[in-house]
């Protein structure tokens, strides 16, 4: 396995941007590729700082094809597909995760690096016919925050955010996740405080 990632990392340096695309398509989909994506990322952006946007674009962009590939693939297959990829107890973890959280239950992992089970939560979300837009939202959200922070941490800092992304990586992602999951819950109270406020008017 080591040695089709490295052979995928290789082919994608070669390919730029549109590698980055092909990378977070098969680490979201049909191969598990632990931060190769993120320290690609980040590499690439230290090298062209101009590009970064473009970068963290293709990233996203990428996770969310892959998602909707396997999101697509659970929704049609239905509960059959599930168990071949999640046992029964982290499938029902997994639903009732979705029904106490709703898409924050997608949003979330989707920051987080491995071992966040994030694939599950793409697969959980497909078999409950989850609305696809919502979905799409939901993991464009989480991966944006994410490849968008990572690449203007390199912008930033450029070589120094490489060395300490590849020994922090995962600490850093908490905190992106916490970051937005607090963000998320006072957008949600705001909203409270100035429904009823609408409607007294």
């Amino acid at each position: 396995m080591s040695k089709v990632v490295a052979a995928v990392q290789s082919f994608a340096l070669a390919l730029g941007a549109p590698g980055l695309f092909l990378v977070a398509f098969l680490d979201s989909s049909f191969l598990s590729l632990p931060q190769v994506n993120d320290l690609l990322l980040v590499w690439m952006v230290t090298r062209r700082p101009g590009l970064w946007l473009v970068y963290a674009a293709m990233a996203t962009l990428g996770s969310v094809a892959g998602c909707l590939v396997m999101y697509a693939i659970a929704r049609k297959g239905g509960e059959k597909v599930l168990r071949r990829w999640v046992s029964a107890g982290r499938a029902q973890r997994g639903l009732a995760a979705f029904q106490r959280w709703g898409l924050l239950a997608v949003l979330v992992p989707a920051i987080l690096p491995p071992p966040a089970p994030f694939k599950v939560f793409v697969l959980l979300a497909g078999v409950a016919r989850i609305n696809v837009w919502q979905f799409i939202a939901a993991v464009g959200l989480g991966r944006g925050f994410r490849y968008f922070g990572l690449a203007l941490l390199a912008r930033w800092y450029g070589q120094q955010a490489m060395t300490f992304l590849d020994q922090n990586l995962r600490p850093v992602a908490l905190g992106m996740a916490l970051l937005l999951v607090v963000g998320a819950a006072g957008w949600a109270l705001l909203r409270q405080r100035r429904t009823p406020q609408a409607g007294a008017v």
